[in-house]
């Protein structure tokens, strides 16, 4: 570390270097903060980074999709001018059945709706109502404008509920309903219940049948990227590309970024320790950590109900995430093929009400059950530059796995975690594991371990009602200039970058 680093006194230290806490420091110092990004391990980019698993093979370790970043920080920092290019998923969410039916659930509403009328013509109308009530929470609480409810502070439910009116359709979406609740209310049949059950659980440590539910199905459909309500798509290179470019904004504005930097500790009003001893000077400390780790590195210094209100927040990750590598595209009994319509999209191979549960249970439990939900992403039919030719790279997010088992441990069960979510995606397929040349497997301690998230929580503690909007953590802390910018901010997990934002605009008025 350069000595000039010791020796510089710095308006703002950002402990971190995912992709919230570059677009902090890209802020901060594009206002004239003279600001310093220290990051533990050597690539920045946090869980929205680039590796290289297999030679000429480059996959994000955990960030797959981009649908969510805000076309604010897109607009302000510049991503496009830097090279920023996404590709649309159009094709949508398809998926398959064991009774050989299937439905692609295409963003097209006329490709769409003959899809929904081929597999239960009963259902076009239930759909319809079920997608426009998501569409009425987000136009209500999140137009396309600066009174977007993720801009700035958190709102408190009331201030939502205002915004709500008299839709209590749109208030059981967002605070009341389970996921379950939500399909049955407005789809007839069970395949089609099923096959969407799975958005109501994203990275998050409960049940479909579980209370609130609902409200995560909302959260990940509530984005305007590209100005295409609820899209989500492929980034040109990989995820990773968000945090590089964000990165480059921030060091164009005269942010210091250094790697390999461990933070030993915190000193609230003074700086940084590192773990050499050195202190790092400066008046304003944001952590873009976890707050379990920067409980850790606060030690003493914490405040005793700051520390309370964190660790009352779950942080026990439940997913098990495969970087695959293929010599050819899954190819689909219920409709045949290596390259078609629906490797474009996004994939879920459902589980029945009754597997969901017992897939649940067995997490709970310290086991695993023989069959999970996943969720498939392939890069490489959209972006061919991420894989030696005649390849392609398939990305899989599954639930449910413990963190902890019963019997073994992540070392000693990987293998079989591997044949489980391979298994529960090859009953579906005629080609799976077959054309598998390699796969990765990341459980939740793996996560914890390589991305640095306690518990291997993707979204640094649950994004159910209870921990969202005002009751999610604030980028103010009780401690004097220590902030928070991660995704335990408001609005909460995924490659948001406002999270971000919200805390540089909290550090800028606050120095008023």
């Amino acid at each position: 570390m350069p000595h000039r680093i010791q020796d510089t006194e710095w308006d703002a230290v950002i402990v971190g270097a995912g992709h919230n806490g570059l677009t902090c420091a890209a802020y901060l110092a594009q206002a004239g903060q003279r600001v310093l990004v220290l990051e533990s391990r050597d690539r920045i980019g946090g869980a929205c980074t680039i590796e290289e698993p297999w030679p000429g093979v480059r996959m994000s370790p955990c960030a797959y999709l981009a649908g969510l970043l805000h076309p604010l920080v897109i607009e302000e920092l510049g991503l496009v001018a830097r090279g920023f290019q996404w590709t649309p998923a159009v094709a949508g969410l398809f998926i398959p059945f064991e009774d050989g039916s299937s439905v692609q659930l295409h963003e097209d509403d006329a490709i769409c709706d003959a899809e929904i009328r081929n597999l239960s013509p009963a259902d076009v109308d239930g759909w319809h109502a079920m997608s426009d009530v998501i569409r009425r929470v987000r136009d209500a609480i999140r137009p396309a404008d600066e009174s977007d409810m993720w801009i700035g502070e958190a709102p408190t439910r009331e201030q939502i509920e205002d915004r709500l009116g008299d839709d209590e359709e749109a208030r059981g979406l967002l605070f009341e309903w389970s996921m379950a609740e939500m399909v049955e209310r407005y789809l007839q049949d069970e395949r089609l219940q099923i096959g969407y059950l799975g958005q109501g659980v994203i990275g998050t440590h409960a049940s479909p049948f579980d209370h609130g539910t609902a409200s995560i199905r909302f959260h990940h459909g509530s984005g305007r990227l590209g100005g295409m309500p609820g899209m989500w798509g492929y980034v040109r290179g990989g995820m990773g590309m968000v945090s590089f470019f964000i990165a480059d904004a921030a060091r164009d504005a005269g942010a210091v970024i250094e790697t390999g930097v461990p933070v030993a500790a915190i000193h609230p009003g003074e700086g940084v320790e590192l773990e050499g001893g050195e202190r790092i000077r400066s008046r304003v400390v944001i952590s873009n950590a976890d707050p379990r780790v920067t409980l850790r590195l606060l030690g003493n210094a914490a405040d005793a109900a700051w520390r309370k209100q964190v660790e009352s927040v779950p942080i026990e990750g439940c997913t098990v995430k495969l970087n695959v590598l293929l010599r050819e595209l899954p190819n689909f009994r219920a409709r045949p093929g290596t390259n078609e319509t629906h490797h474009y999209g996004q994939i879920n191979t459902p589980l029945t009400k009754d597997e969901w549960r017992a897939s649940f249970a067995a997490a709970r439990e310290g086991r695993v059950a023989e069959r999970l939900w996943t969720e498939l992403y392939f890069q490489s039919v959209h972006d061919p530059s991420v894989v030696p030719p005649g390849q392609h790279t398939m990305s899989v997010f599954c639930q449910y796995v413990p963190y902890k088992f019963a019997d073994g441990d992540w070392d000693t069960r990987r293998e079989e975690i591997k044949r489980i979510v391979l298994g529960s995606i090859g009953r579906f397929c005629s080609n799976i594991p077959d054309a598998v040349v390699d796969a990765q497997v990341l459980g939740p301690p793996d996560i914890e371990e390589k991305v640095g998230l306690t518990g291997g929580h993707i979204f640094q503690g649950e994004c159910l009602p209870a921990y969202m909007w005002s009751n999610r953590l604030s980028s103010r802390t009780p401690m004097p200039g220590v902030y928070l910018c991660g995704a335990c901010t408001h609005p909460g997990g995924s490659v948001i970058a406002m999270n971000g934002r919200n805390a540089a605009m909290a550090v800028l008025r606050d120095a008023i």
